[in-house]
């Protein structure tokens, strides 16, 4: 992709043609501020493309995928250039929330009941105008899992659906239990380790459309927990093929990053409260299970998972909720293609923790590691609102295993 490198080509130019026509006086009318600007943006634009602007390391398991993806998912091999403004991965990650659109969506939502007596809400875009795949029983399904304390509204799931109705596919959201308005029948939330409610969903939706292509998107921890279901369940599961990015892959180091000073003032911290918040409106669920005034004095995500969630789901200490959290353990276990985009300047994944070598021992497993990108970030042209790196990842991976997946098989 050489759009924004044209780009930063045009904006010198016109830097430097308006201000030769509308410098007069003073300090740039003598010549000297006019040649340190343009000198500072030459320079500027050497160091971006040299240093910034890179192609994404691809790692596989094995050949056949590798050709896969480069022949049908080629964005995987292009220069992602990030924003040429706003490349940091802190940069990023705060900017993207704030910055990129929100597609306007029209769900039709659905309660359903789990073995425990509870419901999990489910946000459908059912795609019915589709031209491509009219016949809805064949239409293929996107099950799209959001982040921590994201449900079905956030804008990159909102960009997902967008694009996935461009190639006339219907999606599906999984909203956590508890997130996304609707009642808690039953003292429990979730977390990334417990993928129950997960199967219970992928039968669900399968049982619907049992002719249809089935795949599924993981952000954050929602990439997380489709990771350790498909680690757990190997090749046994309906879905043809998923996608996952930006992935905590060792619990232990995303705690650790998320706690230096720094990261705990801009991330940590909001995320334990919106946390606190997302189980203070059940309170009365758990204070039999739990104490409920010692977990909303946490501080941190660490301290909220040691006095709520390792409780909740039964685990002997906070360190045996983590490691059985963590994705990167059950990755040689994935049974169907897996693409995993993650950023390496990512401080809610620090990149010593991505598992390089164990996605080399598995044939169905992509990395897909660009140099910056953040958190769900991605960002990338002049002003990024229509579209990210991730989106386009999303798109033409999704298309490719629909269109193209039978060559893997």
């Amino acid at each position: 992709m050489q759009r924004l490198a044209m780009d930063l080509r045009m904006l010198s130019q016109e830097l430097s043609l308006y201000l030769e026509h509308q410098v007069r006086v003073g300090f740039f009318g003598s010549g000297v501020g006019l040649s340190l600007i343009l000198g500072f943006s030459v320079a500027y634009a050497c160091y971006y493309l040299s240093s910034i602007a890179k192609k994404p390391q691809l790692v596989t398991g094995g050949e056949s995928f590798s050709r896969f993806l480069q022949d049908h998912c080629p964005v995987v091999t292009e220069t992602y250039y990030p924003t040429v403004w706003c490349w940091e991965s802190r940069g990023q990650t705060l900017l993207r929330p704030f910055i990129t659109s929100k597609p306007p969506v029209q769900y039709r939502n659905e309660l359903i009941k789990t073995a425990d007596g509870g419901q999990i809400s489910l946000d459908w875009f059912d795609n019915d105008n589709s031209t491509c795949y009219m016949d809805a029983s064949t239409r293929p399904t996107i099950l799209l899992l959001p982040g921590l304390t994201g449900t079905s509204k956030e804008s990159y799931i909102l960009h997902m659906i967008h694009l996935s109705e461009e190639l006339g596919y219907r999606c599906v959201v999984f909203n956590n239990r508890g997130v996304a308005g609707e009642n808690l029948l039953t003292p429990r939330t979730y977390c990334c380790a417990n993928t129950e409610d997960l199967e219970t969903v992928i039968h669900h939706v399968h049982s619907l459309y049992p002719s249809a292509p089935f795949l599924a998107a993981g952000v954050s921890m929602g990439g997380m927990l489709l990771l350790n279901y498909l680690g757990k369940i190997g090749s046994k599961t309906p879905l043809m093929a998923a996608a996952t990015f930006s992935v905590g892959w060792n619990t232990f180091a995303c705690s650790e990053s998320l706690e230096k000073p720094l990261n705990w003032l801009l991330f940590n911290y909001y995320l334990t409260t919106c946390l606190q918040s997302s189980v203070n409106k059940h309170r009365h669920m758990f204070v039999k299970q739990v104490d409920m005034d010692h977990v909303m004095k946490a501080k941190s995500i660490r301290e909220f998972d040691k006095r709520f969630t390792s409780v909740m789901f039964g685990y002997r200490t906070i360190d045996d909720y983590y490691t059985d959290a963590s994705p990167s353990r059950r990755l040689t276990s994935v049974g169907i293609p897996v693409l995993c985009l993650n950023s390496v300047d990512d401080v809610f994944s620090p990149s010593h923790a991505i598992p390089i070598e164990t996605a080399k021992q598995n044939p169905n497993v992509a990395l897909v590691l660009t140099s910056y990108g953040g958190h769900i970030g991605f960002l990338e042209g002049i002003w990024p609102r229509q579209s990210t790196y991730m989106d386009r990842v999303f798109k033409q991976f999704v298309q490719a295993m629909v269109e193209h997946g039978h060559e893997l098989s």
